[in-house]
């Protein structure tokens, strides 16, 4: 017998590998079998929106927390993105947009309630309507878009009506618009405030400290001992000597007299003594009439004859600044020999603008700096305020008087002069924050949580770039420094449309159809689809322009193609939940 496996020559046997080949080609088949249901199973599920929303739900709240990240430009709201970056317009840092909590529902996760500023979640608050935020008066009983192109945000009850125990006519701006308006805030305070009145002024003679020095005989000059103008002389010095012949003739009846009174002194006459002592002392009292000095008198005695020529001195020290006396020439009483100024003191004048006079006070403290004298500061005081304003410059001149010891500082000179005005402590806000009206000043003061409230108050002085508040304030509450025009307009708006009634009949609404916002007539669209709706979520900037309208069978009626997904849309990208973009606006 031969082997099982011995073959003659010429047969032909089954091989082994021919089984092997047809179970793999059966394995291959079955694959392709397998990726095609997947495949069909994947395009069903992707046209069936209901399948859809039971992913999402199923997936979580991770992927809605990352489609929630949008940032945008606070300058161009239109301007958005889904990372942090820059504006391409104005190159400002993207801010991250707040979004509103987000009611449970279908393929979401319930948000963790919120609380405002009433400590109420706000999943439970009631929005009384939705509005463009840089719009006020457009307004929508639903949210979508505005005709800027910016989503709608919604009023609370809380917002537009204030609760109890707030004061009448506040309002609530949300922290949002408040930083797109840019509000800033400055605290009242109760500081010591001072303020300096600056004025250029022109140095002058203390006219009370000047000398006109005239003879009161009639003559001629002799001598001159102070011969030119400018000279500095003291008190007592000779300036001229004078012939005059009244002067010799009372001489001699000064030395009669004398006599007289000396021979009568021991007479038991008592008449004739008396007469004789009152001739002498009447002519002693002429001397002294004419500002002849005592010494000289008694040097006539002494002597015991008159003298040709008297010496007249100086009544006061000072600056010769004018001179008419010359050798030779004949005086009078009229005639006005020397004019001498005393600079120990010198007067600064100044013009100080007429809403600055209340201000200035008799003894108020003043100083003076020159320009050509650096570092060196003189203080003086106000002593003189006139009583006429300049017409034409419309200026008031104020006198200062100033110690000049060593005489540096000369009439006609211009220096810079300070009065220093003190108010005490008072009540102070900066101007910025004032609203006034010409007929009243009001300020909007923060009452925390977005409250704010109109209030008029009482101005005192303006002290630099502050008011001082006489009324309406007190220390250490808060008013808006920045913004407060466009919130006082905000409060205005407001107050108008309350008085117009409810939103729905405001008198503003979106045109067209847009979804979610009120009609022409004052009513809200029906019949919009938008369960099949995209949002390229890929795209890096996206730009919210104003929708087309459309009418309401015409928006729901988008055109699919055979896949059943509208036309330029990816089924690739994630689509993007209705409550992010409720208006179904186009991109």
């Amino acid at each position: 017998m031969k082997p099982l496996n011995d073959k003659e020559p010429g047969e032909k046997l089954s091989q082994p590998g021919t089984t092997r080949t047809g179970k793999k080609r059966g394995r291959r088949f079955l694959i392709l079998l397998l990726v095609i249901g997947a495949f069909a199973g994947g395009f069903y599920t992707a046209r069936n929106p209901a399948i859809v929303g039971e992913i999402e739900k199923f997936a979580g709240s991770k992927g809605k927390a990352e489609s929630l990240d949008i940032y945008y430009c606070p300058m161009h709201p239109q301007i958005r993105s889904d990372k942090p970056g820059t504006c391409p317009i104005c190159n400002m840092n993207l801010e991250k947009m707040e979004q509103e909590p987000v009611a449970p529902g279908a393929g979401e996760q319930p948000a963790k309630p919120q609380t405002s500023g009433r400590d109420k979640p706000q999943g439970q608050r009631k929005i009384l309507y939705w509005t463009d935020a840089m719009n006020p008066s457009f307004r929508s009983d639903k949210p979508g878009k505005a005709p800027d192109g910016m989503d709608l945000v919604p009023v609370y009850e809380d917002e537009d009506r204030p609760g109890t125990g707030l004061p009448p006519g506040v309002l609530k701006i949300s922290p949002q618009k408040q930083q797109l308006i840019g509000v800033g805030y400055s605290r009242v305070i109760k500081d010591s405030l001072s303020k300096t009145i600056h004025a250029v002024a022109r140095l002058a003679y203390d006219e009370t400290k000047i000398s006109r020095i005239q003879t009161r005989v009639d003559g001629w000059i002799d001598r001159v001992f102070v011969d030119f103008t400018g000279k500095l002389v003291k008190k007592g010095q000779p300036l001229i000597s004078i012939y005059s012949p009244q002067l010799v003739s009372t001489q001699m009846e000064l030395l009669l007299a004398r006599k007289s009174k000396e021979t009568f002194a021991g007479s038991v006459f008592d008449e004739a003594a008396s007469g004789a002592n009152v001739l002498y002392e009447s002519t002693r009292e002429r001397f002294r009439l004419w500002n002849i000095p005592d010494a000289q008198v008694r040097e006539i005695e002494k002597r015991g004859k008159p003298s040709t020529s008297m010496t007249l001195s100086s009544p006061a020290g000072g600056f010769v600044v004018n001179r008419n006396a010359y050798p030779g020439q004949r005086i009078s009483p009229e005639t006005e020999i020397y004019t001498i100024a005393d600079l120990s003191t010198i007067w600064a004048l100044a013009e100080i603008y007429e809403y600055e006079v209340p201000l200035i006070k008799l003894g108020q403290a003043a100083t003076m700096t020159l320009s050509y004298v650096p570092g060196k500061t003189y203080k003086g005081k106000v002593t003189y305020i006139y009583p006429e304003v300049d017409k034409t410059t419309r200026t008031l001149k104020v006198r200062m008087e100033f110690p000049n010891a060593d005489f540096q500082l000369k009439p006609d000179m211009y220096a810079n002069v300070g009065i220093e005005v003190t108010f005490g402590r008072q009540v102070s806000i900066p101007q910025e924050a004032v609203l006034d009206s010409g007929t009243e000043q009001i300020v909007f003061v923060a009452l925390g949580d977005g409250y704010f409230e109109p209030r008029k108050i009482k101005l005192g002085a303006r002290v630099g770039d502050r008011f001082i508040v006489v009324s309406g304030l007190s220390p250490g509450e808060q008013v808006v420094s920045s913004g407060n025009f466009l919130i006082d307009s905000e409060s205005r708006l407001k107050s108008a449309l309350r008085g117009m009634g409810s939103p729905a009949h405001a008198g503003h609404g979106a045109t067209g159809g847009e979804a979610g916002s009120v009609t022409g007539t004052g009513q809200p669209s029906s019949d919009i689809d938008h369960s099949s709706h995209q949002h390229k979520s890929g795209e890096t900037w996206q730009r919210e322009d104003t929708a087309t309208p459309r009418t309401g069978a015409g928006h729901a009626g988008h055109s699919t193609g055979d896949s059943g997904v509208p036309p330029g849309m990816d089924m690739g990208r994630s689509s993007h939940d209705p409550k992010n973009h409720p208006a179904g606006g186009s991109e």
